[in-house]
């Protein structure tokens, strides 16, 4: 490399101190990786944890992996993926307008969902009694990028957004950095808008079901609702010590999530399809437990025991790799009639 190009990222790191808030996560101040690496000459710290998020098999794979709706039929349903890219969109415009670090949140909005099951949080369900704890994706997206990915040696991604792809469900502690907090709340801001937009696509609701209350302090369209919540954001959380929604608008936001928890997510008429997918995860799951060397062998090297070597395999399986498994496992072959 020549001296120019060594000292790109160094430009990079000189910019973040002249125009990010004093409260912004500086790259070149990172706490660094568990297994020190010479700094790249072009990228920063975060850009490179980023660019590795991006150029893995978990993110591929979330281009098949279920949001909501298992399967469904059509072009315009969101994923996995593009509610990935929707929260990275939403995190990248508010760290921007607080002047915060855009490339640390963007990783973590990247890699927040990496560890998600097949079917969704069906999968999670169905994987918790094989083990001797709960199944969080949130854990399973740390284990991935820590030790999964790369053939068992992980990407060895800086602390401050393993900290953020951790701690982005609420039920986790409060992430570290100012970033990881927006990634927090770029998540629920986008899924309950484009959940939304889905069951109205779909069908299982109609625009004038939504609660009015919650409505008319966010908005009666999509795009409206982003824009309120994405500019109470901002001005609620700038130069305060967390990020934070103003409180009329954080209780709309909660009055219309526990509306699609009632009527979209654990709606009655779902319940026979959903009990299906969980079964077909848990006859996976006691299949392999009893054929171990079915597994394969990147999920074996792991030295972590049976069930959670099982869990792995099948937490990385998109829905379709997970259908075409329990049918070849077992549904007859036609060839074989």
């Amino acid at each position: 490399m020549t001296g120019s190009s060594r000292s790109v990222r160094e430009r990079t790191e000189q910019v973040e101190r002249r125009i990010l808030s004093p409260r912004a996560t500086l790259s070149a101040e990172s706490k660094g990786r568990d297994l020190e690496e010479p700094p790249d000459p072009l990228r920063t710290a975060f850009q490179r944890d980023r660019d590795r998020i991006v150029h893995s098999k978990a993110f591929r794979r979330l281009k098949h992996k279920t949001q909501v709706f298992v399967a469904p039929e059509g072009d315009h349903y969101r994923v996995r993926l593009t509610h990935t890219l929707e929260v990275a969109q939403i995190a990248r415009t508010a760290a921007r307008a607080l002047q915060l670090n855009e490339d640390l949140t963007e990783a973590i909005a990247l890699g927040h969902d990496l560890g998600h099951t097949p079917f969704g949080h069906l999968g999670e369900e169905a994987l918790s009694p094989f083990l001797d704890r709960p199944f969080r994706h949130n854990e399973q997206s740390l284990r991935v990028v820590e030790v999964l990915e790369n053939e068992g040696r992980g990407l060895n991604l800086t602390w401050e957004v393993r900290d953020g792809i951790v701690n982005h469900t609420w039920s986790m502690p409060v992430p570290a950095t100012l970033e990881g907090q927006v990634a927090r709340f770029a998540d629920r801001i986008a899924y309950v808008n484009h959940d939304v937009d889905d069951a109205i696509r779909a069908g299982l609701l109609h625009a004038l079901d939504l609660p009015q209350e919650a409505l008319a302090v966010l908005g009666q369209s999509h795009g409206e609702r982003i824009e309120t919540l994405v500019g109470d954001l901002v001005a609620e959380s700038e130069g305060a010590e967390e990020i934070a929604l103003s409180g009329p608008v954080f209780g709309a936001l909660d009055v219309l999530r526990d509306f699609l928890f009632q009527r979209v997510y654990v709606r009655p008429e779902a319940k026979a399809e959903q009990e299906k997918a969980v079964s077909l995860v848990r006859a996976l799951f006691a299949y392999y437990l009893e054929h171990p060397e079915a597994v394969p062998a990147e999920y074996r090297t792991t030295r972590a025991d049976l069930p959670t070597q099982v869990a792995d395999y099948i937490a990385g399986m998109t829905d379709r790799y997970a259908l075409r498994a329990f049918e070849q496992l077992f549904l007859p072959q036609g060839w074989l009639l």
